[in-house]
């Protein structure tokens, strides 16, 4: 049986019926493969944008990072600065304590220890009497660095110190009386925390303070020892 020749234009009976069908109006064309690819190339130019987004982020957050870590490392050297002033401050005020200050021919340790040899003094020596050349050096030496207008107390030069009862406090004060017979009463607390501070309980807190070394408005360390023997002839014990 000889094989018979299609005919040109004959239907092919395993071709899609569809696919000779015309496309009527309203009806969306069929995807076979096609749609999965368009949405792959989509997801494709996607994904270097996605990708640049990060990026830039990842940069934002180590510069945000190192902007922190350099201002943590500035504020922890500032602290330890302040803290190394604050160290060498408290260094040199123990130094200041630990160095002897010189009054006069004496040098004391303390400002506590200065306070109680003048107030010892004070109370030791009989009133109106001139103080003997040791202690008019001690006073004079006080007062030149302690007072806080030495020349004008000290005018045209002192002749004697004395212990006077105050007219007006009636208590022990030291007196200076002047080559031209003026007479000034002076402070020996302020004169001397002016050259080394005193203990806030020891300091000047009343008008009668300023003029007297008195008990009156800050209590005054107890200080130890009678007054040496012959001290109403004008002398005492400077121990």
């Amino acid at each position: 049986m000889t094989d018979m020749p299609l005919e040109i234009g004959a239907v092919n009976p395993k071709s899609n019926v569809s696919e000779q069908e015309p496309m009527g109006e309203g009806k969306k064309p069929e995807f076979n493969g096609d749609q999965s690819s368009t949405k792959i190339s989509n997801d494709d130019t996607k994904r270097p944008r996605e990708g640049s987004e990060s990026e830039e982020e990842d940069e934002i957050s180590k510069k945000q990072k190192i902007e922190k870590l350099v201002e943590e490392e500035c504020l922890d050297k500032l602290q330890q600065n302040e803290e190394e002033e604050e160290v060498k401050e408290a260094e040199k005020e123990e130094e200041k304590k630990t160095e002897p200050v010189s009054v006069g021919p004496k040098n004391f340790s303390s400002s506590e220890e200065i306070f109680n040899y003048f107030y010892k003094f004070l109370h030791c020596w009989p009133p109106n009497v001139n103080v003997n050349q040791y202690e008019h050096m001690m006073l004079l030496n006080l007062l030149e660095k302690g007072h806080a207008d030495a020349e004008r107390k000290l005018g045209g030069g002192v002749d004697a110190f004395q212990v006077r009862y105050h007219p007006l406090w009636k208590k022990r004060c030291f007196f200076l009386i002047r080559q031209d017979e003026s007479v000034d009463d002076f402070s020996f607390r302020k004169c001397i925390d002016h050259i080394l501070p005193l203990p806030e309980s020891m300091k000047v807190n009343s008008d009668v303070n300023k003029v007297l070394g008195g008990s009156k408005g800050g209590r005054h360390q107890k200080v130890g020892g009678r007054c040496g023997r012959g001290s109403r002839r004008g002398n005492w014990s400077r121990n």
